[in-house]
């Protein structure tokens, strides 16, 4: 085995907790781990793979009889696999290595726009059902096989589908009893847009992971010069539908918390047309909340899909006298391009924006000042390790104890400096 491989910058800075989200206690794995990353960006790929070796040799360096399991420890726990296109856009999975007895984990981004085929002599990308039913072929391939399939998909496939509002399908369950009836064990996701969804299979295994820690954390890192205490922040909810998820931030962060809703005026809608979506389209949006001049503010979503919701609310922020708007969300889709961000940035209403890099991000985007790319490749990880051993992952789901030491730390910095 080689020596422990050296970690790449900007590293966590409660990395030494982080190591010890869950019970220390040695179980034994279900099997060696395979992984089956082809759905990702190719650097986030080699990222999960790095921290995973990272993090068996630091195991094996603190019980070396780890290191007589066959499979342990590997510089690859990637499986190769091809996921080929017919000129008529159908698809067909092959696994190119073996992956008997393995505990295998098919991680999956929906949201990759940026792989591409041709089809009918035109060049267009993958979309998220293509790369759903590419998942589902996958499974099927190494099911009767693999001792155990885990499946992680960081944006939950038709996430936003999960309740009736209309004759509508409920596209995300659905989903998942497919998912569970071809024979995974445990599916996990990152801040599922409803945690309920996960009635739909009541008798499986579902995750929903936080993101907040890994946001937050960048956030510090990204502006040193934040004060977080109620006299000069303040945490936003862009509408109601995001109310729980700020609600969870102020509190871990101890400011206050603002919101937006939508205010109606019923002489404006028409009786014939009355739905939920005609209602949003038409609302006014008002801010409820303390005095936020001077304050730095920070606006909390789970996604960024057009961008016109949080532009409006960087708007009547600064037009509150807001110091800076940040944003904070799980998965920025920028569904409509990224032009109307940066003239944002340029007239001041946007000081910085934060998502995790667990779906696609084009590389225009990577490349402006005002976009910050939050690594998760070291807690996803983290979590596979985790869920090969059968270990407790409540610590490492809830990031509340992680993020009250992140804080200590940072204002004990600050404090140093002062």
């Amino acid at each position: 085995m080689s020596n422990i491989l050296t970690e790449p910058k900007h590293s966590s800075r409660s990395e030494a907790l982080v190591l010890r989200n869950y019970d220390e206690r040695i179980l034994q794995p279900i099997g060696p781990v395979g992984i089956i990353s082809h759905q990702l960006e190719q650097s986030f790929s080699d990222a999960i793979n790095f921290h995973l070796c990272n993090r068996r040799a630091l195991t094996i360096a603190k019980y070396p009889e780890q290191n007589q399991l066959a499979g342990y420890y590997r510089p690859e726990y990637r499986i190769p696999v091809s996921l080929k296109r017919f000129n008529s856009g159908e698809g067909q999975a092959t696994i190119l290595d073996t992956v008997r007895g393995h505990d295998l984990f098919i991680i999956t981004d929906v949201l990759n726009y940026g792989q591409r085929y041709t089809r009918y002599k035109q060049n267009v990308s993958i979309s998220p059902d293509e790369h759903f039913e590419d998942l589902c072929r996958l499974i099927s391939a190494a099911h009767g096989v693999s001792k155990r399939i885990n499946v992680v998909m960081p944006y939950l496939y038709q996430g936003r589908r999960y309740r009736r509002e209309s004759r509508e399908s409920l596209d995300c369950a659905v989903m998942l009893k497919r998912l569970f009836e071809l024979g995974i064990s445990n599916f996990v996701t990152f801040d599922a847009h409803d945690d309920r969804i996960a009635n739909a299979v009541p008798r499986y295994n579902f995750e929903s992971a936080a993101t907040s820690f890994q946001l937050i954390d960048a956030l510090l890192s990204e502006c040193p010069d934040l004060q977080i205490d109620k006299d000069h922040f303040m945490v936003i909810s862009a509408d109601e539908a995001s109310i729980s998820r700020c609600i969870y931030y102020a509190s871990v962060l101890r400011v206050p918390l603002g919101i937006f809703y939508r205010k109606y005026d019923p002489r404006l809608l028409d009786k014939s047309e009355y739905t939920l979506q005609k209602l949003k389209r038409i609302a006014e949006k008002k801010f409820l909340g303390d005095n936020i001049a001077g304050k730095d503010v920070l606006i909390v979503d789970d996604m960024i899909d057009s961008g016109t919701t949080v532009l409006e609310c960087a708007e009547q922020l600064k037009a509150q006298d807001a110091r800076r708007v940040f944003v904070a969300v799980s998965f920025a889709q920028f569904s409509e391009g990224i032009e109307k961000f940066n003239e944002a940035y340029d007239n001041g209403l946007i000081h910085k924006i934060f998502a995790t890099n667990l779906s696609y991000r084009p590389p225009a985007l990577l490349e402006t000042e005002w976009f910050c790319d939050v690594n998760m490749a070291k807690y996803l990880a983290l979590l596979i390790d985790g869920i090969n051993h059968d270990a407790s992952l409540s610590k490492l789901i809830n990031p509340t104890e992680r993020i009250h030491f992140l804080l200590k730390s940072f204002k004990g910095d600050k404090n140093g400096q002062n």
